[in-house]
C-alpha cells in the first residue's frame, strides 16, 4: 500500500509515517515509479506505535518495543522492559508536571500580589 493509504487505515499522516521510518520504528520499498510502499502489517504496527505514543512513551522509547510491534501490544502481558520503560517515562512526566504546577503556582502568586487578588485560583 502506498503513504497515503497507510496514513488512511491508520489514522496518521504521511508525515508521521516518514518520520516514523526515519526513526527506524516502520520501513518501506519503492515502486518503480519511486513511491514509497508499505506492507500490509505495517498497518498493525503503526497503530501499536500509536497506542504506545498517546500513552506518554517517546518515539526512543517504542524503539525498545520492536519485537513486538507487530502482534497486538494493548492486550498483550507486558514485559520486565517494558514496565521500566514505562515508570522511567512517568517519573520524568512527574517532575515536568511538578515543575509546571509550581510555576504556575508562582505566577498565581506574582498576579494576586500585584493585582491585590484579582486574580482567581486555577483548578
Amino acid at each position: 500500500m502506498r503513504i497515503g493509504e497507510l496514513a488512511a487505515a491508520t489514522g496518521t499522516t504521511a508525515r508521521s509515517l516518514r518520520h516514523y521510518e526515519q526513526a527506524g520504528l516502520i520501513s518501506s520499498g519503492r515502486a518503480p515509479n519511486g513511491y514509497r510502499v508499505y506492507e500490509e502489517r505495517m498497518v498493525v504496527r503503526v497503530r501499536n506505535i500509536r497506542h504506545l505514543l498517546a500513552a506518554g512513551l517517546t518515539l526512543d522509547d517504542v524503539h525498545a518495543f520492536l519485537p513486538c510491534l507487530d502482534g497486538d501490544v494493548s492486550t498483550a502481558p507486558p514485559s520486565v522492559g517494558g514496565l521500566r520503560i514505562a515508570h522511567e517515562r512517568l517519573a520524568v512526566l512527574n517532575e515536568r508536571i511538578a515543575a509546571q504546577v509550581a510555576a504556575r503556582d508562582r505566577l498565581e502568586a506574582a498576579l494576586r500580589q500585584a493585582g491585590a487578588g484579582l486574580v482567581r485560583p486555577v483548578m
